[in-house]
């Protein structure tokens, strides 16, 4: 009987390694932005002919920044080294930081004593920064300083008005133009519940300056016959609004490819509200380790 068992289980155990198998192991799916699994040559193929490529990510997801960094790689040789790289995780007052880190002016410890860097700098931005300084890439600054997007919260866009010269030098030109119905922002107040007046009104607000800024800075950066590739989360790219709704104001026609990054339960498909988010989606699972 013993023996019977055990080799029934024999027998079991391959069909169920199999049955698991689409489901165990894989540390990410990518699919179009209809739910159709996509390969990466597909993307890299749309993206390098486009002038924007923004990789919207989970700022903790490793498998996001580890793509990044292969994607830049791969489109850096596919354009034979016309990109320009460019981050929503550097502060547009620390560019002259990364200037003179890149120039060789500075040691790599003061570049990274003085820069405000994220926490997960060392992991998950330095490789492409390293990237970029090796390969003689400009790596543009994107964000706007933290405590101008404070000062949006606490007074609107006026509160800008009174900043110096040099102080909007480091934002959007004023006056910023801003939409209440672009997804997006319309998106946070329904978040809100539609209540907060005019605090959650200057949270959106607060957002549309990082996304105003950010698109600024990277036209003020794009070169011609150039890729430029930008890193940010998700949501500033996500359905080509926040940070691409800009880009059109600013510029129109510009040809954006984006890929977003969502956590799921099961790798073999994208749930429905998922979709469209994104030229491509980066499907990791929702057990992944994260860098933080």
């Amino acid at each position: 009987m013993r023996i019977s068992i055990f080799l029934s289980l024999l027998l079991f155990v391959p069909f169920l390694l199999s049955a698991q198998s689409d489901k165990m192991y894989k540390a990410f799916e990518l699919y179009d932005s209809n739910g159709q699994k996509a390969t990466v040559a597909q993307l890299l193929e749309k993206a390098q002919d486009a002038d924007v490529f923004f990789f919207g990510e989970l700022h903790n997801n490793p498998i996001a920044h580890w793509m990044q960094l292969e994607l830049t790689q791969a489109l850096h040789e596919a354009k034979e080294g016309k990109v320009v790289l460019g981050a929503e995780m550097f502060e547009t007052d620390n560019q002259v930081l990364i200037d003179e880190y890149f120039a060789d002016l500075i040691r790599q410890k003061d570049f990274e004593g003085e820069s405000r860097l994220w926490n997960n700098y060392k992991t998950d931005y330095k490789p492409l920064l390293e990237f970029a300084k090796a390969n003689n890439l400009d790596f543009i600054a994107t964000n706007i300083p933290r405590r101008y997007a404070n000062l949006v919260y606490r007074k609107g866009f006026e509160g800008l008005e009174e900043l110096s010269e040099t102080g909007k030098s480091f934002i959007a030109p004023l006056p910023v133009p801003y939409d209440p119905e672009v997804p997006a922002y319309k998106n946070m107040l329904a978040m809100m519940g539609g209540h907060g007046g005019e605090g959650a009104e200057n949270l959106a607000k607060a957002q549309a300056i990082k996304d105003a800024t950010m698109a600024h800075f990277l036209l003020q950066n794009h070169k011609e016959d150039h890729l430029f590739i930008h890193y940010n989360g998700s949501y500033h790219s996500d359905n080509k609004d926040g940070i691409g709704w800009y880009l059109q104001q600013y510029q129109k026609g510009l040809q954006i490819v984006n890929i977003t990054t969502i956590q799921v339960d099961d790798m073999n498909k994208i749930p429905e509200e998922e979709l469209g988010k994104a030229d491509f989606i980066l499907a990791t699972p929702k057990n992944m380790t994260t860098t933080y």
